[in-house]
């Protein structure tokens, strides 16, 4: 991660080909996904992770993003696209052929076997799902982003990933401000793709909301918090913190997320700031 040669912390700027009006490219820039394993271009493989047991897996957030990633490359390049629309069609199917018949992927089979479900993954698998939908209009994809986002709404303590307005990206933990947004764009596309003026929509705006009003505990004077449990983000969370807070100013056009991402972006700069944060964050990790 400190290097940038983690693939599940590459540099994810705010997202290059997205639109307000109507779904495009991802609202994060995941290109690097698929550019830092270029091998897999030229293959059918799909990308795994490696769990703390040495194994190999698939992850299903870590394929959601490769696929995203995928499609931002596919719309951005006029020549050589068919191998980046192969791979995404890939990870669409995937998607689907891994899909529980609630709606769910279980994501965190390898780490937390008793807490798999996250809204995180819900709401990435539901951005790609309707992605394929809107690039070939195979209503199969339109339906598994359904089936998703249902599971990704109901609460918690019936299964799902949703503790009041709150999506959470681990239901067993304090929720995570990334996570959160990850979800709440799965949400938006669905809402903006099924023009829906019902429940959905309602969640959207209330979620949103409820995010504005724990933005300051998602902050302390001088960086930005991974967590409401009081842990301070990383520099790779907090440059996606950054990017986060414009995407959703330009998404919804409340000011503040524009406030947060102008103050993130300055803290980010100055090596005061970055310096104690780092201090704090691996004093967090000893702890741990």
């Amino acid at each position: 991660m400190l290097t940038g040669r983690s693939i599940l912390h590459v540099n994810q700027d705010i997202g290059r080909h997205f639109s307000v009006e109507k779904v495009s490219g991802y609202y994060n820039n995941l290109i690097q996904k698929v550019t830092m394993q270029p091998e897999l271009l030229e293959t059918d493989v799909l990308p795994t992770t490696l769990t703390e047991k040495n194994e190999r897996v698939f992850f299903p957030v870590a394929i959601f993003q490769y696929g995203l990633g995928a499609y931002d490359l596919f719309l951005e390049n006029t020549d050589s696209t068919d191998k980046y629309l192969h791979k995404f069609m890939q990870c669409l199917e995937w998607a689907v052929a891994n899909q529980e018949p609630s709606g769910a992927w279980n994501n965190f089979f390898f780490s937390y076997p008793d807490h798999p479900y996250g809204a995180m993954a819900q709401g990435e698998g539901a951005s790609l799902l309707i992605r394929g939908y809107v690039q070939t209009k195979d209503i199969r994809y339109m339906e598994a982003a359904q089936r998703a986002i249902d599971f990704m709404l109901k609460p918690v303590s019936e299964g799902g990933t949703t503790d009041g307005d709150i999506l959470l990206e681990y239901t067993h933990l304090p929720a995570v401000m990334n996570g959160w947004i990850f979800a709440w764009w799965g949400l938006y596309d669905y809402v903006l793709t099924t023009q829906d003026k019902g429940r959905y929509k309602e969640m959207l705006d209330r979620s949103c909301l409820t995010l504005e009003s724990k933005l300051p505990l998602f902050a302390n004077t001088y960086w930005s918090m991974y967590d409401l449990g009081g842990h301070i983000a990383s520099p790779f969370y907090h440059h996606l913190h950054i990017a986060q807070m414009q995407a959703m100013y330009m998404l919804t056009g409340h000011d503040v997320f524009c406030q947060y991402a102008k103050r993130w972006e300055k803290a980010e700069h100055r090596s005061s700031s970055k310096i104690r944060a780092f201090l704090k964050k691996a004093w967090q990790k000893i702890r741990e």
